[in-house]
């Protein structure tokens, strides 16, 4: 008792409380204060059905059919949902409302002190208590009766501190409800971009999987191919090197007989190149010889037989079609034609 009573005579402590018990919607004292759970703010009642409504402009009154909605704390942003009853089914904060009755006992009690008010700087005893409406400053009533404000309109300092507090407890509401409307597009603007990046990821994939398979069937025919240009360079490359064996051998057949014939030749007498072995050397010589004219007669190779061009490939219609590979606007094409058709409907 004597630590609250020190509290209390102590006008530093009093201001942090007094700090404490102002609402962040209206910037007075709180009138009604409810509690936001889970948070554990308070707010006026009257400030978070302002706020409330702004942002769910769909929920009338009380009574209403509305289910309810949602509510942003605009202290810390936390969002709590809402039962039909809206703010009113809010739990009311009695323990603040009982220090708030204390603390304004308290201030009333305590006598004010001079400086504690605002005075005219014209006449220093006169508390400023009016609103001078066409000069649009606050005054005192010495001024409007004798002062520079006697030809003006004025209006009692309460009514327009009401009045201007009305308005801008209005703007915070405005300005609460659209910041929640743009936090809301900011979190539908997130999932877009989350959802793009999903549905790009998707797509790269899906484009990789497509082109392995295309360069994978192009692999598997190039090694088709090859195969049969390879096989066709054996069987050709055999059927000569079959022909070189056997001119080869033609080669040494005719050269051996060449040699026998040389032999031949240089038998001096006609006697003995005509009789007995000189003869038949002679004409085995000449047999040989025309044996060996057969050799004409080997097979050869016709021209042109060494070309490979009947395995040569034209990919220019693949390499055109390549370059002008580009994504499928099928869809699009289908909802913009469906847009003109209704249009025409129409």
């Amino acid at each position: 008792m004597d630590f609250q009573a020190g509290i209390l005579q102590d006008g530093s402590p009093m201001e942090s409380l007094e700090k404490q018990l102002i609402c962040p919607i209206c910037l007075e004292m709180f009138t009604k204060p409810v509690v936001i759970l889970p948070c554990q703010h308070n707010l006026c009642r009257k400030c978070a059905n302002d706020v409330y409504q702004a942002a769910n402009p769909y929920w009338q009154s009380r009574g209403s059919v509305i289910s309810g909605g949602r509510f942003r704390c605009p202290s810390c942003r936390h969002e709590v949902v809402l039962d039909r009853h809206g703010v009113y089914g809010l739990q009311r904060n009695l323990l603040v409302e009982n220090i708030i009755d204390i603390y304004k006992q308290e201030c009333s009690s305590r006598p004010l002190k001079k400086g504690e008010h605002p005075m005219c700087k014209e006449h220093e005893d006169e508390r400023i208590n009016i609103y001078c409406v066409t000069c649009e400053v606050p005054t005192c009533s010495m001024c409007k009766v004798f002062g520079a404000h006697k030809d003006c309109e004025v209006a009692p300092l309460q009514n327009i501190f009401q009045g201007q507090k009305t308005e801008l407890n209005n703007c915070i509401s405005m300005l609460v409800a659209g910041n929640d409307r743009v936090q809301t597009i900011i979190s539908q603007l997130e999932d877009l971009c989350r959802t793009t990046e999903e549905n790009s990821e998707a797509a790269r994939q899906e484009l990789c999987t497509r082109f392995d398979a295309l360069t994978a069937l192009l692999e598997e025919k190039k090694s088709e191919l090859l195969q049969r240009i390879t096989h066709e360079q054996g069987n050709k490359v055999d059927f000569i090197q079959g022909l070189i064996q056997q001119y080869k051998e033609q080669l040494e057949k005719s050269s051996r007989l060449v040699e026998t014939a040389i032999q031949a030749m240089e038998e001096t007498g006609g006697a003995t190149f005509l009789m007995g072995t000189g003869v038949d050397k002679a004409v085995l010589s000449l047999l040989r010889i025309v044996e060996a004219s057969k050799g004409s007669r080997l097979e050869k190779v016709e021209h042109g037989y060494e070309n490979m061009d009947a395995f040569s490939v034209t990919l220019d219609h693949l390499t055109e079609a390549v370059r002008t590979l580009d994504f499928d606007p099928a869809e699009e094409d289908e909802e913009y034609f469906d847009g003109e058709e209704e249009e025409v409907e129409e």
